[in-house]
């Protein structure tokens, strides 16, 4: 039993450290995240008293998971709607297999048309999604994920749910935020990424 004990020790310790690159990592990012707020005209949240209210799941490399791609080179564009009532021309770029805790999910990510004409976004990829969480411990209107081709490697990318965010729609209204499809409702709770805003509108 003693032994038992010790090994269960050794395995989580083991784990923990296995774990702090990862978590700091996100943390790297979040940080990055939350400067781009301040820096960004069109940001929601103008002051560092704002992004005080930001919160996230602590990092959990399980919810870093690798999706197989099917390409849907056959997709017709359509008009993804969004919560202020206007539309944004989509289109279907693939479809995205993976496992979250055993459990085999699909989502399918798009390209946004408009952005094709900007020769900086030609190859950005966009996955929003909803999850158990979503209204409960995330905000209702669903989470993103941004993407480039280049992420796709050997008919391969890595979903890192701990980088899911909040659209703008999450900490003000007036913006034009895509709703996330009906085919990208997972009924697994993400529990990663960014939670609800802190603070009322």
């Amino acid at each position: 039993m003693r032994f038992t004990l010790l090994l269960l020790s050794v395995l989580l310790t083991t784990t923990a450290l296995a774990q702090l690159p990862y978590a700091e990592e996100v943390a790297k990012h979040r940080e990055t995240y939350k400067s781009d707020f301040i820096t960004s005209s069109s940001s929601p949240l103008k002051s560092k008293d704002d992004l005080s209210f930001l919160r996230f799941y602590e990092p959990d490399s399980t919810y870093r998971v690798i999706a197989t791609i099917q390409l849907t080179p056959k997709a017709e564009p359509f008009d993804m709607p969004t919560y202020s009532g206007k539309t944004q021309p989509h289109v279907a770029y693939a479809l995205l297999s993976f496992t979250v805790n055993g459990k085999p999910q699909q989502l399918t990510i798009y390209r946004n048309l408009n952005l094709l004409r900007m020769p900086e976004y030609r190859d950005y990829l966009f996955l929003p999604f909803k999850d158990a969480t979503s209204g409960l411990s995330t905000y209702g209107g669903g989470r993103y994920l941004d993407f480039r081709m280049s992420d796709i490697k050997n008919g391969q990318m890595t979903l890192d749910f701990n980088k899911a965010y909040n659209p703008y729609c999450a900490y003000r209204e007036g913006y034009s935020c895509p709703i996330p499809p009906k085919n990208n409702v997972l009924p697994v709770a993400i529990e990663a990424g960014e939670k609800t805003y802190g603070k009322a509108h």
